[in-house]
């Protein structure tokens, strides 16, 4: 359930604001009258599954007015209680709407100085848990790193043909990774690295089963933000598995063994791909799209792009998984 409250001008603005939220079947709404003649301030009291029509409704109705505000606000509880049936539409309603997803996930694709910050702290706690065969303090740099930001991020501004977003989330994962390679590749040289620790081989390990974690992992995230279930991100944080890879692509590559960063490196690209994939699949099947025809056109142009080339990068993944099984196989055999 959510609480809007809409701060505008009387006139014929404020009645086509008020039919809409009339044809919007609220659970109640009622007018205001500010200390301004010339204002009305009309709040209403909305199920989770009319919220984004209504907002797209005043936006569209208002949109060459001047003047107005309308502001969004979540409601936790309610006395008396609603009716079976609107809670019934409150478990099942998208609980997040497209302004507020925007508004979460930009604040996660923005590269900024504590951004930055985190993600050295996360691979020096990364690499020596790897290093040292730690599970709990590789575990701690998977919740500690933010990469799964900038990632949501670039599938969010691919399901609203928000290039900008794209373009931002981009270089944020860019420069986390960036920053990742190179602080661990730091590392490899005052850290004698450690070959018979499980925990680094295991990120040289590359298989199929990784990927439908991944896979699986990217649509948990997305659909946790979707409903509104950020709580939920520490999980998939810890499943998503980002950084550790990164770590062990500096380790191994600054231990001179370029076998293993291959692998390691292979391992984070199947990651990072599988996620945005998975994401954007979901941000689409739960109908998050721009309000406008213009909009949801380039948001169209965006998803049939990023699909392709993600699957496309997958495709070329899985083969050389294939390809390596195949000759570790002959190898041993």
């Amino acid at each position: 359930m959510r609480r809007l409250e809409l701060n505008v001008r009387t006139g014929d603005a404020f009645d086509r604001a008020l039919s809409a939220i009339r044809n919007a079947d609220p659970i109640d709404y009622h007018v205001v009258l500010p200390e301004q003649e010339d204002r009305r301030i009309i709040s209403v009291f909305l199920r989770d599954d009319t919220g984004q029509k209504l907002v797209d409704a005043l936006q569209q109705g208002l949109e060459k007015e001047s003047g107005w505000r309308l502001t969004v606000s979540v409601i936790e509880a309610t006395s008396p209680r609603l009716d079976k049936n609107d809670e019934a539409e409150r478990e099942n309603g998208l609980k997040a709407l497209r302004e507020e997803l925007l508004e979460d996930i930009e604040q996660g694709a923005r590269i900024h100085r504590d951004f930055l910050i985190m993600v050295f702290l996360s691979t020096v706690v990364a690499a020596i848990g790897l290093n040292s065969d730690g599970v709990a303090a590789v575990i701690g740099a998977m919740v500690i790193a933010p990469l799964l930001g900038p990632i949501l991020g670039f599938s969010m501004g691919a399901a609203l043909g928000d290039f900008g977003l794209i373009r931002r989330s981009s270089v944020t994962l860019a420069g986390g990774l960036a920053l990742a390679l190179v602080v661990s590749f730091g590392l490899s040289f005052m850290l004698p690295i450690n070959l018979e620790s499980r925990e680094l081989l295991s990120r040289a390990e590359v298989r199929l089963d990784g990927l439908a974690l991944a896979l699986a992992a990217g649509g948990a995230a997305a659909l946790s933000v979707a409903r509104g279930q950020g709580t939920a991100l520490v999980g998939v944080m810890v499943a998503a598995a980002l950084l550790p890879p990164g770590a062990a692509v500096g380790l191994f590559a600054g231990a001179g063994e370029g076998a293993l960063a291959l692998r390691a490196g292979l391992l984070l690209a199947l990651n990072v791909a599988a996620l945005v994939f998975a994401a954007l699949l979901v941000f689409r099947l739960k109908d998050i799209k721009p309000r406008t025809w213009i909009e949801q056109q380039n948001a169209k142009r965006a998803i049939w792009i990023n699909a392709s080339a993600s699957v496309l990068f997958l495709a070329i993944v899985v083969a050389l998984i294939i390809y390596l099984d195949l000759g570790s196989a002959v190898e041993f055999g």
